[in-house]
């Protein structure tokens, strides 16, 4: 994992007041990066990196946006993590709520989890991970193994 690294920037309809307070809040650590968020979350990240940049007269960076959650996004961020173009996902998603592509956040989350993506599901554990010396650094994380679950025998 490079110093500028691929955020992934996701959250649910209820929690994207606080993706929007969140990068407001931490939108100098952000604009560095490359970030790629889900449809409406990207649009709203979007306008708020915008507005912040032209209050302190910098440049925005482009956002990446993928399609909206429950119409693929959740699955081409997965997608992106198992190619290795991911190195941090921050995921803000909803615990109250049913979502109608539940599979799909399961499966990121999965994803995110065989391939030891740092992941923040919270505010705090996203200060947290924009905080870390790490943040800035060149990181290499470990992956398991998986030899022995490709190679497996199946019978048939």
């Amino acid at each position: 994992m490079k110093a500028k690294k691929t955020i992934a920037l996701v959250a649910h309809d209820n929690r994207k007041k606080d993706m929007v307070e969140w990068v407001s809040y931490n939108w100098k650590e952000l604009v560095s990066h490359h970030l790629v968020c889900t449809g409406t979350t990207g649009r709203l990240i979007k306008e708020t990196i915008d507005q912040m940049c032209k209050i302190n007269d910098e440049v925005p960076p482009a956002i990446e946006r993928l399609k909206s959650g429950p119409l693929g996004g959740d699955q081409q961020l997965g997608a992106a993590i198992c190619e290795g173009k991911v190195d941090l996902l921050v995921f803000f998603w909803d615990p109250m709520q049913a979502q109608p592509h539940d599979v799909d956040v399961k499966a990121l989350l999965r994803i995110a989890t065989v391939y030891n993506i740092p992941t923040a599901i919270t505010r705090s554990s996203a200060d947290f991970m924009v905080s870390s010396h790490l943040f800035h650094d060149d990181y290499k994380p470990l992956l398991k193994d998986y030899t022995g679950y490709i190679k497996r025998d199946v019978e048939i």
